[in-house]
């Protein structure tokens, strides 16, 4: 069983790998609270979501931090294509070997009377591919875009434009060719999805 550390009010945004019905792998952004010592994780899902639905089956995954963010605000709107990945070790699950660190977890609690499912977990097992690049503005700037892009239904669209307007200007200013290609992929969707409800 888990130790209970205390589990920090800050949210990680990272990669969640979990196991589908039909084995396949399941990739989706996810903002956890950790434990201080990385030795259990809170993993807080809406019950829609097949993340929920596969942990409540198969109660494995693995946590991934990455600095990616293409792959973070692909993953957000659900056009990541299967990025590489090789067998978890402690776990039968799936680890990204382009991401910076993973943490394989096993359930230990799950409770589903929150609007937020809470779900407790064990850290198992955990690796470092490669350094995490550091704090970078633009890099921020894609992740706070790819939140938006998934309350694109919660909120007016002149308020989520104003909101890329002053994103694209970070990225402009301190991104690279990766944050700048995330950028435009997001924007691109978003000028998609306001049409569509336009239409």
């Amino acid at each position: 069983m888990t130790s209970h550390r205390a589990i920090s009010d800050m949210i990680l945004e990272g990669l969640v790998t979990t196991t589908s019905p039909d084995g396949a792998m399941h990739l989706a952004p996810m903002g956890p609270r950790v434990a201080e010592d990385w030795s259990s994780i809170l993993l807080r899902p809406f019950p829609s979501s097949q993340t929920f639905r596969n942990l409540k089956a198969h109660r494995e995954g693995v946590l991934h931090v990455t600095d990616d963010v293409l792959l973070l605000a692909q993953a957000a709107i659900g056009k990541a294509a299967p990025p590489r990945h090789i067998p978890a070790q402690c776990v039968a699950g799936f680890v990204l070997p382009d991401a910076c660190r993973y943490y394989e977890f096993v359930v230990r609690e799950l409770d589903e009377s929150h609007e937020r499912m809470h779900i407790r977990a064990e850290v198992v097992h955990r690796g470092t591919f490669r350094e995490f690049f550091g704090l970078n503005r633009a890099k921020h700037a894609v992740v706070e875009a790819a939140i938006l892009a998934t309350r694109l239904h919660l909120l007016p669209a002149e308020e989520i434009r104003a909101d890329y307007r002053k994103l694209q200007v970070l990225v402009d200013k301190t991104g690279g060719q990766r944050e700048r290609e995330a950028f435009a992929f997001l924007l691109s969707h978003l000028e998609y999805s306001l049409a569509q409800v336009k239409s």
